[in-house]
């Protein structure tokens, strides 16, 4: 059983560490916290012209023709990085969606403008019940002559303040149609009269938007896809490729951890040589090499086809509480210095506070794993 990346894979990988260093420092990353855009438009676009933008892509939409697990391997360096901008929103929440759902003429028209970097996209799921189940859609699309009008709030929408189109989940049928028939995904250009963006205040300064609905007109053919199976299948990619982010940001405090251990000197000798301390550092270890392999193994079934429920939220189960313990036992190690604002370590706890909650909490996936059972 061969776990490791391919050779590509470890290029990609270690090219994307080299550049995510130089271009990303964590100088960088305070900076975005509180800048109103969120992320360099220079950085953007250097990323667009590695190929990182299409590599999930077809090569006859401007991609580079590799697969969701090419991606993930992407993403574990970005979040060790902490990576600002909507590269996830992008391409995890919108790109990946009009690649599996979209008709012929939808990818035309935005994948290769994704795969340059010319056009960020986003998607309106949430809203204020912030749940991940049909009946947390009420959002409404009125059917009219000229297509439909939407109405309603969403919330905790991901860089959606600097995003050119969005997907979003809105009830269209009443009557017999179930929940889960009764949902459509639309596409919506963030210039519509009857949309308006605000931006939330979150523990992560991750950009997340409120996004009102009035009467927003949209035309026929910019709906997606419709019922709950295929947002279900939007967000089994998108859990997994969050765990693979989450990885990386623990993967990064544990070695920040071993490093700090080595070299802080208490009571005369390194705090790495007490033995507390290295059970903390071999507990964090523990915890990120499984995560890492649950989260890897998802990924390889997406990118091979396969049913993938169970085991997508059995890794953000895992994930959520693994990142947990080792942002805790990271602050241990790093005492009072790893709660300053200069200080990295901040950075990846607060991180990790909002990933656990988003695309589902731990209750929330235990449930779809017992369902699943």
């Amino acid at each position: 059983m061969d776990l490791g990346f391919s050779e590509q894979q470890e290029m990609l990988r270690k090219m994307a560490r080299d550049f995510l260093t130089a271009e990303c420092p964590k100088r960088l990353v305070r900076d975005m916290e509180d800048d109103a855009v969120g992320h360099p438009r220079e950085l953007w676009q250097k990323m667009a012209e590695l190929g990182w933008h299409g590599l999930a892509f077809p090569e006859e939409y401007g991609g580079g023709g590799g697969t969701f697990l090419d991606l993930v391997v992407l993403l574990e360096e970005m979040g060790r990085a902490c990576l600002p901008g909507p590269f996830f929103s992008t391409i995890v929440l919108g790109g990946l969606p009009v690649l599996d759902l979209g008709a012929e003429e939808q990818k035309r028209k935005f994948l290769p403008q994704i795969a340059r970097g010319a056009l960020a996209m986003t998607l309106a799921l949430n809203e204020a019940g912030a749940k991940y189940i049909p009946s947390g859609i009420s959002v409404s699309a009125v059917s009219d002559r000229q297509g439909y009008t939407i109405s309603g709030t969403k919330l905790f929408v991901p860089h959606a303040h600097v995003c050119d189109w969005i997907i979003c989940a809105a009830r269209t049928k009443r009557g017999r149609a179930t929940l889960e028939e009764s949902i459509s995904l639309f596409l919506v250009d963030k210039k519509n009269p009857g949309v308006s963006c605000e931006l939330l205040e979150t523990i992560a300064h991750d950009k997340q938007c409120e996004l009102k609905f009035h009467n927003a007109k949209v035309a026929e053919e910019d709906i997606l896809g419709g019922g709950w199976d295929e947002i279900a299948k939007i967000l089994q990619k998108a859990t997994v490729a969050k765990c693979v982010e989450m990885v990386g940001e623990a993967q990064q405090v544990l070695e920040m951890s071993v490093d700090y251990a080595k070299t802080r000197i208490q009571f005369g000798r390194p705090i790495g040589s007490f033995q507390a301390i290295q059970h903390h550092c071999a507990n964090m270890a523990a915890d990120v090499e499984a995560a890492r392999l649950m989260a890897y193994r998802a990924a390889w079934l997406i990118s091979e086809g396969l049913p993938c429920a169970k085991e997508a939220s059995a890794a953000k189960v895992w994930v959520n509480e693994a990142c947990r313990r080792v942002m805790a036992l990271g602050h241990q190690i790093h005492g009072a210095i790893g709660f300053t604002w200069d200080h990295d370590m901040q950075l990846f706890s607060r991180r990790a506070v909002a990933g656990r909650v988003s695309l589902g909490d731990s209750d929330f996936h235990r449930d779809q794993v017992g369902l699943a059972l």
